[in-house]
């Protein structure tokens, strides 16, 4: 080993052992917030190379810093039911890092929200704002509450209850959330108005996501959903691969599953199976999207509902077995940790060519590893469902200016910032040793301009 050679193992160990201590100090000061510290490895095992280069940011704790938020909030959400009785829920908002810009993140309403679930959100949600390119930075929030079974004026006074705290901590420069799991338009809607009325301003780029008729855009409903099938396209044409052809599983059949199925469909793909917390349906056919539209977005019926209008599809009622279905593409758009080392292995027993993820971390570190190991196109959620975020930025550039752009004017801007995505992903893995490793290079590319953000504007 040459002169040149030994310094670069020094570095690189050097390094290693400055993020290994990161990550053991962050799982000795958040003991059980699994999701959190699996975030938390995900990105930092993929750091050694940046920091082996750029040895001023172990000098400065930026890693130190990141994976501490700037602030958790945590509230009581008492609010009354149909019948009178008086419910209490928990809400979260977690401000985890502004040095590109205000606090941006969604609002997750379901019963497994905790601090691990909204720390995990938002640590994820630094990076996938970073790459949009976008000036925003990371946040999340939530609360345990379900709006599943809730009347609408219940869900009204819980999004009241809810805003009477929040809005001491957001603002259009400040703090802006969205919709996630659980909150849609009409919650948005509740929020929005809840806010105005004890602001008395209205100020319509505090939160994104809104209806049209009071400062929404256009394909944000679309975003996240087209904006992974995008991502995954240009992850396809670099192997000299399309959708066209391929067979497609999607799971969920939420707003990211359905414009996931649609976009795929407009590009020529067969989506034969998509899926609810029952279970999932399957049609050789290819899914009828205007019948899910009608169940999930007209209603609020399940999945199993399909099969009533289409008899010749199958219904299964365990929505983990979707993944045994053969495809070509899957695009697990439903939640965290669906895909587990044990359904990645029979994704690629079955000869599955390529994952994109919709939903927030959808795999397991163990599944991820069977998907790199066995040469599988990985599209890695931060990467490929930040085309939400990246409209709701374009959102609250319009507000900012109070214009609105056309559907194509946003779809197209979009579809650029989903490629411009891909390709410094790419050249970010290269740089960095790691060339066609899109889980590394979008943790690099993210991370890199957050780290230099953060080094200009001094240790704070």
């Amino acid at each position: 080993m040459n002169t040149m050679e030994t310094v670069l193992q020094s570095k690189k160990q050097t390094a290693q052992e400055y993020v290994t201590k990161v990550f053991q100090s962050t799982e000795k000061r958040n003991p059980h917030e699994n999701e959190f510290l699996q975030a938390v490895k995900e990105i930092v095992d993929s750091l050694v190379p940046v920091f082996a280069q750029h040895p001023e940011y172990m000098k400065y704790g930026i890693l130190e810093r990141l994976v501490e938020p700037d602030r958790v909030i945590t509230f009581r959400v008492p609010w009354v039911d149909d019948h009178g009785n008086v419910q209490v829920n928990r809400g979260f908002r977690v401000q985890f890092n502004s040095a590109l810009g205000p606090y941006k993140g969604g609002l997750r309403f379901h019963p497994s929200v905790n601090t691990s679930i909204v720390k995990f959100l938002g640590f994820e949600q630094i990076f996938k704002n970073s790459l949009t390119g976008q000036p925003i930075g990371g946040g999340k929030g939530g609360s345990d509450f379900d709006p599943k079974g809730k009347s609408d004026l219940e869900i009204m006074r819980f999004c009241q209850s809810f805003m009477t705290e929040l809005y001491r901590h957001i603002g259009p420069d400040v703090d802006v959330p969205a919709g996630d799991i659980g909150v849609s338009s009409r919650e948005i809607g509740y929020l929005f108005g809840q806010y105005k009325k004890i602001r008395g301003t209205f100020e319509a780029g505090v939160l994104t996501g809104k209806g049209l008729e009071y400062g929404g855009s256009l394909a944000r409903t679309e975003a996240t959903g087209y904006g992974t099938v995008y991502f995954v396209q240009e992850m396809l044409k670099d192997k000299g691969l399309d959708f066209k052809g391929s067979t497609v599983v999607v799971s969920g059949s939420g707003n990211v599953s359905i414009y996931a199925m649609e976009k795929a469909t407009q590009f020529g793909a067969t989506v034969v199976a998509c899926s609810d917390s029952d279970g999932f349906v399957y049609d050789e056919n290819g899914i009828d999207l205007d019948t899910v539209k009608e169940l999930k977005e007209a209603g609020s019926e399940r999945i199993n509902a399909y099969v009533e209008k289409h008899p010749n599809a199958q219904y299964i009622d365990d929505c983990t077995q979707i993944w045994t279905i053969p495809c070509d593409i899957a695009l697990p758009c439903a939640t965290q940790n669906e895909i587990d080392e044990a359904t990645a292995k029979t994704l690629v027993a079955n000869g599955v060519k390529a994952i994109g993820e919709g939903a927030n971390m959808p795999s397991t570190l163990a599944a991820i590893d069977v998907f790199l190991k066995s040469d599988i196109l990985f599209a890695p959620a931060k990467a490929a469902n930040a085309g939400g975020v990246a409209v709701s930025a374009l959102e609250m550039a319009q507000n900012s200016g109070k214009i609105s752009w056309s559907f194509d004017e946003v779809d197209a801007k979009l579809h650029e910032i989903m490629k411009d995505i891909y390709q410094n992903s790419m050249q970010a893995a290269a740089d960095y040793g790691t060339p066609g490793n899109l889980l590394a290079g979008s943790n690099i590319a993210g991370f890199n301009k957050v780290a230099g953000a953060m080094m200009a504007q001094g240790i704070i």
